[in-house]
């Protein structure tokens, strides 16, 4: 019994901690005060747990409030240099490594081009990882021991089980076991998520989707993929955060898609599909460039203006699909393809949207444009060992290699990202 009373206290420590936290690290500065009204802890219980993160170093004051005659309150934030994490974003044309300290702004970045002959081999993403990982640590003159943990954004399924394997079918990768590759080179955590999944995540925490419970992050590239976020937390497969809406079939023996199915929304609304149906179907590094060209010559080509029109089309009927399905509050256009795209056609896509989805779930529905630019996925990327370290499952092994990290949806998770989406409302 005594054992079970002291487990039981710890857990109600932890989980406090773990309020406080993520409240102020998504809407800081903040007074003690205000993170008592924020996470509905008594007073007394939110000073005990700050005055213990600032011991720790985790938090500091930043100052005091402006008072119209009371008793100033001082101001609380996240001590930028405690810890530092690294965001990887294995793209369609290159490999990006972030280092960012505790705040998420961002210390140092090593970018590798991957070219159109090796950009599935495993061996050359794994190498480009690695010297990225090395080379943001050497660039900001940090011990690897202030290093938190490293989140990877790769394309295709994420299966977490015994082990993490990728099924990237669109790169040939067929339960590639990334993370042991990995551990060969680096002894940091390491947590991996779809890339289309970490935007979701920096949308929702710093971005667009900020205030929002449930809403749906379509990323759009050189593919299209989605992130579903249910109650604040990101939909859970059984073995993988899996949303692979860029597969959905639209069209019955439609146009063949690079997964090798035929019909899929991918294969309309894609840039590479693009570009492919305007006749220049270009390297994966240009593929920017030309659908810019190619949105820019709507007014002047006749071709142009029939692919972008069709193109809303069928995007905006994906999106209506995915409104009848989830009935989100929020559908977020991103990626590079999705904002030039978003920039020139969001009203056509709305519309086809609306056309194509229920009106009671329709009216419920904002889509809006990601906020956070098309380098977003070695962000989102950081947030997964921000994430563990938050719910304090790295705080424990902070300096001891690697340390623990809990992957996403870990134990915990949902009810500190409870409490997150309660401060972001207040």
């Amino acid at each position: 019994m005594r054992d079970r009373k002291r487990g039981t206290v710890r857990d109600l420590r932890r989980e406090n901690r773990a309020a406080v936290l993520w409240s102020l690290y998504l809407s800081q500065p903040r007074t003690r005060h205000e993170l008592s009204a924020a996470t509905g802890l008594s007073a007394a219980s939110v000073t005990n747990v700050v005055r213990e993160l600032i011991d720790e170093g985790i938090v500091i004051e930043l100052g005091l409030e402006e008072s119209d005659g009371g008793r100033p309150r001082a101001m609380l934030g996240m001590n930028p240099g405690y810890g530092y994490v690294i965001g990887v974003d294995v793209g369609e044309t290159r490999t990006r490594v972030e280092l960012f300290d505790l705040t998420m702004a961002e210390r140092a970045r090593a970018e590798y081009a991957l070219d159109r002959a090796a950009e599935h081999d495993v061996d050359v993403v794994v190498g480009q990882i690695a010297a990225g990982v090395s080379a943001v640590i050497a660039d900001s003159g940090l011990d690897p021991d202030a290093v938190l943990g490293v989140g990877i954004g790769v394309p295709g399924i994420i299966e977490h089980g015994d082990e993490v394997l990728v099924h990237g079918q669109t790169y040939g990768w067929d339960a590639v076991p990334l993370e042991r590759l990995l551990r060969a080179h680096t002894g940091l955590p390491l947590l991996f998520d779809n890339g289309a999944k970490t935007t979701g995540q920096a949308e929702m925490w710093f971005g667009a989707g900020r205030g929002s419970r449930d809403a749906v992050v379509v990323l759009v590239g050189s593919g299209v993929g989605a992130s579903l976020i249910s109650g604040g937390t990101t939909y859970q497969g059984v073995t993988s955060r899996a949303a692979e809406f860029g597969h959905v079939t639209v069209v019955i023996g439609g146009r063949k898609c690079r997964c090798g199915s035929t019909g899929c929304l991918e294969a309309y609304a894609g840039a590479e599909a693009i570009l492919e149906r305007y006749g220049k179907p270009m390297t994966a590094d240009d593929q920017e460039l030309a659908l810019a060209e190619l949105i820019g010559d709507r007014g002047t080509s006749p071709l142009a203006g029939a692919i972008l029109d069709e193109t809303a089309r069928y995007l905006g009927a994906g999106i209506g699909t995915l409104i009848n399905l989830f009935n989100p509050e929020r559908v977020i256009l991103g990626g590079w393809a999705g904002l030039l795209l978003g920039e020139r056609l969001l009203p056509e896509i709305r519309e086809s949207a609306r056309e194509h989805s229920l009106r009671h779930p329709f009216a419920s529905t904002s889509i809006e444009l990601g906020t956070l630019g098309p380098g977003v996925v070695a962000l989102g990327a950081a947030t997964l060992p921000v994430e563990a370290f938050l719910n304090g499952s790295r705080a424990a092994g902070r300096g001891s290699g690697r340390g623990e990290a809990a992957g996403p949806g870990g134990p915990g998770s949902a009810h500190a990202v409870a409490y997150a989406w309660n401060s972001q409302r207040e």
